[in-house]
């Protein structure tokens, strides 16, 4: 059932009037007023009609996309190549049909998430573009779920890209998801073809579907390859395991942890390429060389790591392709995959930071 400004007036204990001024934000209303209407139009989920442009369509000109941190390359490329599709179309709609996309930065706040899709639905967001992991929390994806029910009710084109579909995906148009697994499992693959057993994993945060799926194409790796200490024992997989944050400085001390752990280690693997960044300067500071000594690869192939000493061994993802192809499916301007759900394959790139295991 809709909501009304009358139910929120009702709620809050002031008249509709009270309510439009907190609003509108044009007549001055006391602090504990405007606390308690504001408190009302959350609690009610209630839906401002919107600036007057956006009255007369279901939709305003307005495109959310939603990333964890826009300093990370990997999230401001697909921010950008999204920005691209969606500001740059040409149209016979008001403004020739383009939209104005704009960049909700939430820190990985699962709370500001929310926040950011709410305010969204509030100014009848034309699509939304929600970019990387997602968050292991039941709690969380309930809220998930609904918001993102709410928002297509309304009219907003709602699209996933490099995060996997929520149980119910009824509201998304589609979700470009990245195969962290596969990517994961090659990665390993080729460490161990290169005679590496002692392997470190710098991972990322536990309770990111990203951090989960890499590592457990990792892990898949070691499994069958069926060799005791590097494949074997759930012991022997957490003593080589440390998660953190997908940072330069977790990938340092978390590969000085694992040395600590493991002299005899052969080989680390990074998070992504930002973590290890942060391993080959810890490798380094050791006295050690790369790959000479230790083998160090990461995870997403961005820009800098071509350029790193030596170039980094890494899992190319696509985030350019996958960032503009969500651009257009929330735009409308390319049919969604067959069911909404596209897997966007992964890319091992050899280079020069892995080599041949040194003897034991």
């Amino acid at each position: 059932m809709t909501v009304t400004l009358a139910d929120v007036a009702a709620r809050a204990r002031v008249s509709p009037a009270t309510v439009s001024r907190v609003l509108n934000g044009n007549y001055p209303v006391a602090a504990t007023t405007r606390e308690r209407v504001l408190r009302a139009v959350d609690e009610l989920d209630y839906v401002l009609n919107g600036p007057a442009s956006s009255l007369a369509a279901a939709t305003s000109d307005l495109v959310g996309i939603l990333v964890n941190d826009i300093a990370d390359p990997f999230f401001g490329i697909m921010a950008g190549a999204a920005q691209t599709e969606i500001g740059g179309q040409e149209g016979t709609g008001r403004a020739g049909g383009e939209k104005l996309a704009v960049v909700c930065n939430t820190g990985g706040s699962p709370e500001r998430e929310l926040t950011y899709l709410t305010l969204l639905q509030r100014q009848r967001a034309a699509a939304v573009v929600l970019t990387g992991g997602a968050l292991e929390d039941p709690d969380h994806i309930a809220a998930m779920a609904s918001k993102l029910a709410k928002l297509a009710d309304a009219g907003t084109r709602v699209v996933l890209c490099g995060r996997p579909p929520l149980p119910d995906g009824e509201a998304i148009v589609a979700a470009l998801a990245f195969d962290n697994r596969g990517g994961g499992r090659r990665l390993t693959e080729h460490l161990l073809a290169l005679g590496h057993r002692k392997i470190g994993y710098v991972a990322g945060p536990a309770e990111r579907t990203t951090t989960r799926h890499r590592l457990e194409g990792h892990r898949e790796a070691l499994g069958a390859d069926g060799v005791s200490g590097a494949a074997g024992e759930a012991a022997d997989q957490e003593l080589l395991t440390v998660h953190g944050p997908y940072t330069r400085r977790s990938g340092y001390e978390a590969t000085l942890e694992l040395l600590r752990r493991a002299p005899d280690l052969t080989a680390v693997i990074g998070a992504n390429d930002t973590v290890a960044l942060g391993a080959c300067a810890a490798v380094r500071d050791q006295g050690l060389r790369i790959p000479q000594d230790i083998s160090v690869a990461g995870f997403d192939d961005l820009p800098f790591s071509v350029d790193a000493m030596p170039a980094l061994t890494t899992v190319r993802l696509p985030l350019y392709e996958a960032g503009a192809r969500a651009g257009r499916l929330a735009m409308g301007t390319e049919a969604p995959p067959p069911g909404g759900i596209a897997t966007i394959g992964a890319e091992l790139m050899v280079r020069g930071s892995t080599g041949v295991a040194r003897a034991g």
